[in-house]
């Protein structure tokens, strides 16, 4: 039985610089009583578009996605889990940092959702230290408190949208530091990931809906079916896995036409303004290196922009930090979550969030 937490305030408009949330409130226990219902799983979504749903409309309104579709298959069926989706369209990697990980630290999470960074790749000038800075923040509160994190590295958005070869280079550039990031952290703090940068579904034209940017229902189902089976690994899906079939026909190419017709330009117009110029800029650098055969300048520099980045995180849990690329180990005691089964180990005698087998956090799970 799935619940669903109360909506956080407006979603963000514009550009998007707010702060992080304050060092207090990642530091010490978020307040509140435990819930009533014994068993009761909490599930928390940070994020974009992506995990709000968008391309996976209700037949009342709004937007489903893969969220609700995971959380119906986490607990052993008519057992109850409480969703809270927190992601908003537009949303960047300050948002999930400040106001998305405030709420959700609120509630407590067993399992916590965190997706966040296309837009940041969308938009000049991109900072990959920011991005990386702010990734940490939210997955180090997260963890800290015991809460089990999902992650995902994303596929390149230039190639979906079939832009120049001129300006895909860039956003490839962007999008591959984000994933480098993103594989960094999920080791570091011992995430389950989702690698979807590759995956079969990213090349199904049916798994997208008309913009090109966001998963069509079937898209989402599959996603869905990727974390459930990641969870299930480790013991931490006791349902059966989501129905992969979607309810509706993918979109038409019509359907597509009509979109890139209507609303895509007004899209492409909004982007005019903070990602066109330095995109552009961008294109002319990457054009003058291949035709100078210097490409590999631009690769490099981008490799030795993540690296620092990375490099000037702090440390996590006051150990010394690992050089970018060497797994970190996590410990941490955990509480068997009602029901669960014994699944099969963890390649490192873990599971990917670091404790036992079927285990979700303890003084968490049940209370």
């Amino acid at each position: 039985m799935v619940t669903h937490a109360p909506p956080p305030g407006p979603p963000a408009r514009g550009p998007l610089t707010g702060p992080p949330a304050p060092a207090a409130a990642r530091e010490s226990p978020p307040p509140g009583p435990a819930p009533a219902a014994a068993g009761l799983l909490r599930f928390a979504a940070l994020g974009d578009s992506l995990t709000e749903g968008l391309g996976d409309p209700r037949p009342e309104g709004g937007w489903r996605g893969w969220v609700p579709l995971l959380a119906a298959s986490l607990p052993q069926p008519g057992a109850p889990v409480r969703v809270a989706n927190l992601a908003r369209s537009g949303a960047r990697t300050a948002d999930a940092a400040g106001p998305q990980l405030a709420a959700a630290l609120a509630l407590r999470p067993h399992l916590a959702a965190v997706i966040v960074g296309g837009n940041d790749t969308l938009r000049s000038p991109f900072d990959i230290g920011r991005a990386a800075r702010d990734l940490d923040a939210v997955l180090r509160a997260l963890t800290a408190r015991g809460t089990v994190v999902l992650t995902a590295c994303l596929p390149d958005p230039g190639g979906s949208l079939r832009l120049p070869r001129s300006l895909t280079g860039p956003l490839a550039r962007r999008m591959h530091a984000l994933n480098d990031v993103v594989h960094h952290l999920s080791r570091r703090y011992a995430a389950v990931h989702a690698h979807l940068a590759h995956h079969p579904l990213t090349q199904d034209p049916a798994a997208w809906s008309v913009d090109r940017l966001h998963p069509s229902e079937l898209g989402h189902r599959l996603l869905a079916r990727e974390f459930h089976a990641r969870l299930a690994e480790r013991g931490l899906a006791l349902g059966p896995p989501p129905p992969a079939a979607p309810d509706h026909p993918p979109p038409t190419r019509s359907a597509g036409a009509w979109w890139l017709a209507t609303r895509g330009t007004r899209w492409v117009l909004a982007r005019s303004t903070d990602l066109l110029p330095g995109l552009l800029r961008l294109a002319v650098a990457e054009g003058r290196h291949r035709r100078a055969g210097t490409q590999e300048a631009l690769d490099h520099a981008a490799r030795e922009a993540t690296r620092a980045a990375l490099r000037a995180l702090p440390a996590p849990n006051g150990a010394p930090a690992p050089a970018p690329g060497v797994p970190s180990a996590a410990t941490r005691p955990r509480s068997a979550v009602p029901g669960a089964r014994n699944a099969r180990p963890h390649p490192r005698g873990q599971t990917a969030h670091g404790g036992q087998a079927g285990r979700y956090p303890a003084g968490l799970a049940g209370d």
